[in-house]
């Protein structure tokens, strides 16, 4: 009889960062799908009708784009730093990528109505849980005790909080807090051993 020596509780992240990779590729290319095509001009655009048409949509778009290149690049990060994970990891890595895929129906009301209450802040409260799982995954990678990456990973939390405030009172303004959330990548850096070389 031949004993196995692999844990049948243990997942092997690898097979999971395939997946992520196509519902991230998946996800960031259907953020375009919303913008008007040209054949809905009836006439030879001016730049104004270019910018009231294509403005908000592609601001939007641009915005959940670099949001969703952040968390795949910090996704990415912790799932090399763990090879293998528990059934709850996955399942938790799974729901993660849910939020991911709802990327797309977030940004399409963000792109169409961005300027009301009602849209800026469920487009924010998506973000906070997008980052709050993206956290709680890496206070689960990175064990007790502070670490880089779960700094980083927890400042988008302290910048979408605030902005989905601000949407709730004031939503034209909740954009520039929520393009703050990619100092992430900046505090990683800050904070990194290797940038002290």
């Amino acid at each position: 009889m031949i004993e196995s020596s692999l844990n049948t509780d243990q997942f092997e992240l690898n097979k999971l960062d395939s997946l992520s990779n196509t519902i991230f590729g998946v996800a960031m290319t259907l953020l375009a799908y919303d913008l008007p095509k040209a054949s809905e001009f009836t006439k030879v655009p001016e730049w104004t009708d270019l910018y009231h048409v294509y403005g908000a949509r592609l601001s939007a778009m641009v915005v959940s784009f670099i949001v969703a290149g952040v968390f795949w690049m910090s996704h990415h990060r912790r799932l090399m730093m763990k090879p293998l994970g528990s059934r709850g990891i996955v399942l938790l890595n799974l729901l993660f990528l849910l939020s991911i895929i709802l990327l797309p129906v977030t940004n399409g009301l963000n792109g169409s109505f961005g300027m009301t209450q009602v849209v800026a802040v469920v487009y924010g409260l998506h973000l906070i849980v997008i980052a709050g799982l993206n956290a709680w995954l890496w206070r689960l990678a990175t064990g007790p005790g502070m670490h880089v990456e779960l700094v980083a990973a927890a400042f988008p939390l302290l910048v979408f909080v605030p902005g989905t405030i601000v949407a709730a009172l004031a939503p034209r303004y909740a954009i520039y807090f929520w393009v703050l959330g990619f100092g992430a990548l900046l505090v990683r850096r800050l904070l990194s051993p290797r940038a002290a070389v």
